[in-house]
C-alpha cells in the first residue's frame, strides 16, 4: 500500500471487539462512510450492531483476510492474545502490508509481542491507545495515543479524522500505550481525590447540591470529570467507564512502574480502593467510588 492517505471509498476496514467502546467506534466509522465489517466473540452485539447496517464477518480470519485496514478494542490482555495468536486469530490470515490499528488498554510486554509479530509478518502495525470514554466516542472527541511508524500514522489520519479530536505519535512501537498509562494513573488517582473531597464536604455539612455545583466549577477539576458530578449527583452510576477495567488498567499502571523503577504511592492508594470493589460494584461507572468512600466508618478512639 503506498504512503498515500487511506480513501474511504476503497480501503476496506475490519473491526474486532464490539464493548463499550468498540461498539461506538464500530457505528461512527460507519456512519462517516467507512466501507466496514465487525466481529464479535459474543453474538449479541454483533446482531445489535447489524441491525444498523454493519457487516459481521463469521470469523477472524474472514475478516482480516478480506480487510486493508483491521482495528480491534478489546477488554484485556488475555482477549487480545487470544484474538491474535490463537488458531484461527488476526496473525494465523493477515496478508503483508495490511494496517492494524490496535487500540485496547494492554500490557507493555504484550503490546512489544504484538509489534514483534506483525513486523515478522510484514504487517504495518500501530498500538493507537484511546484517551477517552464513551460519551468523547460518541462525540468524536477521543484522544488517540500511537506508537510505531510515521508513515503509517499519516497514512491513517482519515480514520482519525472520523472518530477523534487530536491523535499524537508518542514514539516507536508500544509508546501509545505506554503513554494510555501515564494518563489512566491521573485518572484513577484524580478520581478518588474527587470522592474524598466529596466526602469531607459533606462530612463537614456542607449543603451536597452546594458542593457538587460548586466544586465541579472550580479551576481544579478537569473538564473530563463535568460527566462524573452528574452521575454522582444523580446516583446513575451506568457505565462510561467500568470501575473494574479501571483497576484493570491501574494493575498495568503498578506493574510498569515496578518494571521501570518508579514509585507511585498515590496510585498504590488508589488501587486498593478500586480492587475492594470490583467484586460487588465492577460494572458499575468508576464514579461510583464516591459512594465507597462516601459510607467508610473510621474507629474513633
Amino acid at each position: 500500500m503506498s504512503e498515500t492517505k487511506l480513501d474511504k471509498q476503497i480501503v476496506r476496514i475490519g473491526f474486532i471487539g464490539l464493548g463499550l467502546m468498540g461498539s461506538r467506534l464500530t457505528r461512527r466509522l460507519h456512519s462517516s462512510g467507512w466501507n466496514i465489517r465487525a466481529w464479535n466473540r459474543s453474538p449479541e452485539p454483533a446482531k445489535a450492531i447489524s441491525q444498523e447496517g454493519v457487516a459481521i464477518a463469521p470469523s477472524i480470519a474472514n475478516l482480516v483476510v478480506e480487510s486493508d485496514v483491521v482495528l480491534s478494542c478489546l477488554a484485556n490482555d488475555a482477549a487480545v492474545h487470544s484474538v491474535y495468536f490463537n488458531d484461527g486469530g488476526v496473525f494465523s490470515a493477515i496478508k503483508p502490508e495490511t494496517i492494524v490499528l490496535e487500540m485496547s488498554t494492554i500490557s507493555p510486554e504484550l503490546s512489544r509481542q504484538l509489534h514483534h509479530e506483525a513486523a515478522n509478518r510484514g504487517v504495518r502495525f500501530l498500538d493507537l491507545a484511546i484517551s477517552g470514554s464513551t460519551p468523547a466516542v460518541e462525540a468524536g472527541t477521543i484522544t488517540l495515543l500511537a506508537g510505531g511508524d510515521r508513515n503509517t500514522f499519516d497514512t491513517c489520519t482519515p480514520i482519525y479524522e472520523s472518530i477523534a479530536k487530536q491523535w499524537f505519535l508518542i514514539g516507536p512501537g508500544s509508546s501509545g500505550i505506554l503513554m494510555k498509562l501515564v494518563v489512566n494513573l491521573l485518572l484513577g488517582v484524580e478520581m478518588l481525590a474527587i470522592a474524598e473531597a466529596i466526602s469531607l464536604g459533606e462530612h463537614l455539612r456542607i449543603n451536597r447540591d452546594v458542593l457538587l455545583d460548586v466544586l465541579s466549577r472550580t479551576t481544579v477539576i478537569p473538564p473530563a470529570y463535568a460527566g462524573k458530578f452528574k452521575k454522582i449527583k444523580n446516583g446513575n452510576y451506568s457505565a462510561e467507564f467500568p470501575l473494574r477495567l479501571m483497576s484493570k488498567d491501574m494493575d498495568l499502571v503498578l506493574d510498569a512502574a515496578v518494571a521501570s523503577g518508579a514509585e507511585l504511592p498515590a496510585a498504590k492508594a488508589a488501587q486498593l480502593v478500586f480492587a475492594s470493589n470490583v467484586s460487588s460494584n465492577g460494572d458499575w461507572d468508576l464514579s461510583a467510588i464516591t459512594t465507597f468512600v462516601l459510607n467508610q466508618k473510621i474507629a474513633k478512639p
